[in-house]
């Protein structure tokens, strides 16, 4: 479950430091980006391109780990054998992701390690919508529906992004995606077709992360101006503002096919641009959130930190492992 909410998340430029690299390599660097060539591995690049997707496509994997959280909760309490099995499928699929992610980065110098350790001790960040509680099974269809659908906006560009690693990653990423958003309508579609009572359990969960769900796509442009390079380097194929009316755009109809209504008074269709008019996004509530002042943000991290520590009698029986089969083979 991609964001691009977190490449600028103070929402202020970073400071711009002059380069000392090979202007020849740099220019032929920059035209086989503009060439829409894919950049790989042991190719040159410049250390801000570097730099940009270490943050990116770390902050993507720890957003995947951490998105199993939330769901995983339900997959005992799950109401049906066949919820039950396709839940699990679906949190197993992200921690997939995730371990994709991790190995696309490590293409770029950094380690699993050094990866983790940024997260855990606050350094990266991970999405922000993972920051807030799950409190009824209809918020697993919400978060199928919205957040899964929200990441399909982000991953489906990345497929073509400039990095060959992240590029062909997100290939089988977008298509598991496809599933999840498919199974959370499923969800949604039964509920509100349900009781009156399922029905208001579907609405309320709309209602709740319907907003948390558009700032997924970050601040708005004139706030993100790490945007204009990312999208120069082909990093990014579009705005945070273009891919948030894109989801609004396709969800809206989506709601209103299953009855359920989206809780924004100023939506409405403008003829003259093609799209909806949405109302404002409240930014402080977004911005707080990335600090870490999510309503779950320190059970999320608590979890994550104590799932790492307990499994590393795991890791370590897989090092030494590997240690003796190395030795053996040498023999």
């Amino acid at each position: 479950m991609y964001t691009t909410e977190l490449q600028n998340q103070a929402g202020k430029p970073k400071a711009q430091v002059a380069s000392t690299e090979d202007p020849a390599l740099l220019e032929a660097f920059e035209a086989r980006v503009a060439a829409d060539e894919f950049i790989e591995p042991k190719d040159w690049m410049p250390e801000a391109y570097r730099r940009t997707l270490v943050r990116q496509i770390s902050q993507h994997a720890h957003s995947e780990i951490v998105g199993m959280l939330p769901e995983g909760n339900w997959i005992s309490r799950a109401p049906t054998l066949r919820r039950k099995a396709v839940l699990l499928a679906k949190v197993q699929d992200e921690g997939g992701h995730g371990l994709y992610l991790y190995a696309a980065a490590e293409t770029l110098g950094t380690s699993r390690d050094e990866m983790v350790e940024a997260l855990h001790s606050g350094k990266a960040k991970y999405s922000t919508i993972f920051n807030y509680p799950t409190l009824t099974w209809a918020d697993i269809g919400a978060i199928g529906w919205l957040v899964d659908g929200a990441a399909i906006m982000n991953q489906v560009p990345l497929q073509r992004t400039s990095y060959g690693p992240y590029a062909r990653a997100m290939v089988r990423v977008c298509k598991e995606e496809s599933f999840h958003q498919r199974q959370g309508y499923e969800i949604m579609m039964a509920m509100a077709s349900g009781t009156p009572e399922q029905k208001r359990m579907a609405q309320d969960a709309l209602n709740r992360w319907w907003w948390p769900s558009l700032m997924m796509f970050g601040p708005p442009d004139e706030n993100s101006p790490n945007t204009a390079q990312s999208m120069r380097w082909r990093i990014k194929r579009d705005t945070n503002d273009e891919l948030r009316q894109k989801f609004v755009d396709v969800t809206v109809p989506q709601a209103e096919a299953i009855g359920l209504t989206v809780p924004d008074p100023d939506l409405k269709w403008n003829e003259a641009k093609g799209g909806h008019d949405f109302g404002e996004i409240d930014w402080e509530e977004f911005y707080a959130v990335v600090r870490g002042e999510g309503p779950v943000a320190k059970e999320r991290m608590k979890a994550r930190i104590d799932a790492w520590n307990d499994g590393a009698w795991v890791r370590e029986a897989a090092l030494a492992h590997a240690a003796k089969r190395n030795a053996r083979a040498a023999a």
